[in-house]
């Protein structure tokens, strides 16, 4: 499969969710060709020691929304990593932030690169963290 039918057939329950959505308790809820969104509902599980959700966590779900977002681009048999991450925390994130959003878009998809930006809001639209990624297509 392409990485665009992969991720429609993860979203679709065809196939089954990574081990770290179901980890951490995070859902695909949209996916297209260049664009891949996770929904969250944070718990206190994912709480650091400060009484926050954990900064990780955040990471997490950038990292994989702009991942699968670039991985919605390549064909059978590729694959591809992230080589580089970047998180900026605008807002804290607590249980009572209520359900959260990550979207991770493409930016640029070259033959061997591509980056990528991610947006975590809430429920309301407030932005509460920010990336981008670079990732290497193999």
């Amino acid at each position: 499969m392409t990485g665009l039918q992969t991720m429609l057939a993860i979203k679709s329950g065809d196939l089954p969710p990574p081990p770290i959505a179901e980890l951490i308790g995070f859902d695909l809820v949209e996916v297209e060709e260049g664009r891949a969104v996770f929904a969250l509902d944070p718990a206190e599980r994912h709480y650091n020691p400060l009484g926050t959700v954990h900064g990780g966590i955040a990471a997490t779900l950038l990292d994989s929304a702009m991942g699968c977002a670039v991985h919605t681009t390549v064909p059978e048999d590729a694959g591809y990593t992230t080589l580089e991450l970047k998180v900026n925390y605008v807002r804290p994130i607590t249980e009572s932030t209520g359900g959260i959003v990550a979207t991770g878009s493409v930016l640029h998809r070259g033959r061997t690169v591509a980056t990528a930006e991610g947006r975590l809001e809430d429920e309301n639209g407030r932005l509460l963290a920010h990336a981008t990624c670079t990732c290497l297509i193999m």
